[in-house]
């Protein structure tokens, strides 16, 4: 699942990293619960100083508010 997968891979060596870019077509409604999931769970972590950047590529813009990212 997205939530998997995006902690595995920001799990890697990131030191020199401070963000992440997540291009997702659906991020305004995936990244809701988001930090709650991660929070609850016991195998779901992310690296602690790193901020993530959420968008969604241009082909699914028509579809989204101006609500979905304040």
């Amino acid at each position: 699942n997205m939530d998997y997968s995006i902690c595995n891979t920001l799990k890697y060596p990131s030191e020199d990293i401070d963000s992440a870019l997540i291009i997702y077509d659906v991020a305004c409604q995936w990244n809701i619960h988001f930090d709650e999931w991660v929070n609850q769970s016991y195998h779901l972590s992310l690296p602690p100083s790193i901020k993530i950047l959420l968008v969604i590529g241009k082909f699914h813009l028509s579809a989204h508010k101006l609500l979905c990212f304040p």
